[in-house]
């Protein structure tokens, strides 16, 4: 028996940024018309720039702050800013994101009865006590503190999704995204690996905090986005969350070797005190999402690192030290998300 292809008009909130750009580019390769909704807070057009004449594919500058009436399939929400640089700058707007935009998208998927997507994030977990760590861990999450705009607002993002799951029988699906890389990154966002990247590639001086003991698993983008429509189309009953990350652990120190290594860079590293709540140490586990949806991450960190140099070298070709869509390429802070 043949099966026929069921095309989908798929919103994506967030569809020009880092991660949004590459399930746009995903979703339209399937088939699916996208509707890209991004207020280029963070996000910018290089990332969409070639999704733009493709009839399946729609952009609309909003505010997901603001509701939003529009006709889809479904929705998966991922507009926020998501390293500390960006949503730090405006930590109420950050806070304003995550949970007025979470109402409004839930809103939107209970008029249109269809099925939503939450890009959580690890940082529910906070500076863990339990490494390392499974979906049913509560976290240790500061709840005043510099980077609690992010962390209580994606929390309180899936508060609502499993409230209007359970009130009104919402079809949806949490997915916690650990840290991730990959092509489509900011140099000035201030995540370790587009840093570490910068300064190597600059000549600068890459920069660890503390002595570069804390842990993180870095997942390629491409196995991320696997990740999420795996996820968006499994069965009813998966409602998540459901930690999408690579197991693989690394120091930040080793983080920055490799980079060095591969960019033959001769930057040295210095160190720098820690910054507020920076977590320790970070790793998913994965048991449940390869049970549940058949997911594992394929690409590892040597390969996928030469991808995302290769990435940031082009940049440097094309800008320059000048500007990178609105900033310049400048390596900021090494802080982590």
């Amino acid at each position: 028996m043949t099966v026929l292809f069921s095309q989908k008009r798929i919103l994506v909130t967030g569809g020009a940024g880092f991660l949004g750009s590459h399930l746009c580019r995903r979703l339209v390769k399937q088939g699916h018309e996208v509707l890209c909704v991004d207020n280029f807070c963070t996000g910018t057009r290089r990332n969409i720039i070639d999704l733009l004449d493709d009839p399946k594919f729609d952009l609309l500058r909003h505010n997901v702050t603001f509701p939003l009436f529009v006709e889809v399939d479904e929705i998966y929400n991922l507009a926020c800013p998501a390293s500390p640089i960006h949503y730090q700058m405006d930590p109420v707007q950050t806070t304003k994101t995550s949970v007025s935009g979470a109402i409004n998208m839930l809103g939107l998927a209970k008029r249109l009865k269809i099925r939503i997507l939450q890009a959580s994030t690890s940082e529910v977990y906070g500076d863990p006590v339990v490494h390392p760590q499974p979906e049913e861990y509560w976290g240790n999450v500061n709840p005043i503190g510099s980077r609690s705009c992010y962390d209580e607002g994606k929390r309180c993002a899936e508060t609502l999704f499993f409230d209007y799951y359970r009130q009104h029988n919402l079809g949806i699906k949490v997915a916690r995204i650990f840290n991730t890389y990959g092509p489509n990154m900011r140099p000035d966002d201030g995540r370790v690996v587009s840093n570490f990247i910068c300064q190597a590639l600059l000549g600068e001086d890459v920069t660890i905090y503390g002595h570069g003991q804390q842990t993180r698993s870095f997942c390629y983008v491409t196995d991320l986005i696997d990740g999420l429509d795996r996820l968006m189309n499994s069965p009813p009953n998966i409602t998540g969350p459901i930690n999408i990350g690579n197991p693989g652990e690394f120091t930040m120190r080793e983080l920055a070797e490799k980079v060095l290594a591969i960019t033959g860079s001769k930057s040295k590293l210095v160190e720098r005190s820690l910054p507020e709540d920076d977590p320790k140490q970070r790793k998913p586990t994965i048991e449940l999402a390869g049970k549940l949806l058949g997911w594992r991450p394929t690409i590892n960190l040597d390969e996928g690192l030469k991808s995302t140099i290769a990435y940031f070298e082009g940049l440097l070709r094309e800008h320059g030290k000048a500007i990178v869509g609105d900033r310049t390429l400048q390596p900021s802070s090494a802080i982590d998300k």
